[in-house]
């Protein structure tokens, strides 16, 4: 007798648990220590936003999972007359983003925006509490010019146990991400970072690039 192998069943972003996870989050931003509203911008991360997601005077990116608004207050001083917008879960962590960058209350898998609304997209340490992980990506590809830059930082799979997760948190394999991408994006690679451009990576921090 043969026996099929049945696929995993997905997890799926109920209306009980986006509010759980909305809820957490409008608790963690009273939370400076560990949700900090700025971050350092000699780290890698930064830099490897900015090189990748190149020239944005005069366009319009989105940071999808923006939290404070920590890495687009910085592109926001890089590009002044950039329309820099960000997303997030808790309208209480919005309250914290500075003034000139354009907020939005919603959810990383129906983001309320046009198709195409923008030049480029990034996602950093956010994709990883989206749950439907597929239609997150879907989302930012789909907001997203043809031929703009798409970016995201997140942790490996491989190490998932290493760091304190609540429940719904998942994190990521190189390949099953780039996986994703590649199914709305022309270009898409990937490379292991760290928090600092001369410490070598230790597997935790993965960056995947696209281009649409």
């Amino acid at each position: 007798m043969s026996w099929l192998r049945l696929p995993a069943r997905r997890p799926r972003l109920t209306p009980g648990l986006e509010q759980r996870i909305r809820r957490s989050f409008d608790d963690a931003s009273r939370d400076e220590e560990h949700f900090p509203s700025t971050i350092d911008p000699r780290i890698y991360h930064v830099k490897l936003l900015m090189e990748h997601l190149g020239d944005l005077a005069g366009k319009r990116v989105l940071d999808v999972g923006c939290g404070k608004g920590r890495f687009a207050r910085l592109f926001q001083e890089r590009y002044p007359d950039a329309e820099v917008w960000g997303l997030d879960i808790s309208e209480e962590m919005l309250k914290f983003v500075p003034a000139g960058i354009h907020t939005r209350a919603g959810s990383m898998t129906a983001l309320p925006f046009e198709d195409a609304a923008f030049d480029a997209a990034y996602a950093t340490e956010s994709l990883e509490h989206a749950v439907e992980i597929d239609a997150a990506v879907r989302e930012m590809c789909r907001v997203v010019k043809p031929g703009g830059r798409i970016a995201i930082i997140d942790k490996n799979a491989e190490h998932f146990g290493r760091l304190k997760t609540p429940e719904w948190e998942k994190w990521f394999t190189r390949k099953e991400l780039e996986r994703l991408l590649a199914k709305h994006c022309r270009h898409v690679s990937s490379r292991f970072i760290s928090y600092w451009e001369d410490v070598e990576p230790d597997g935790l921090f993965l960056a995947w690039m696209a281009q649409k």
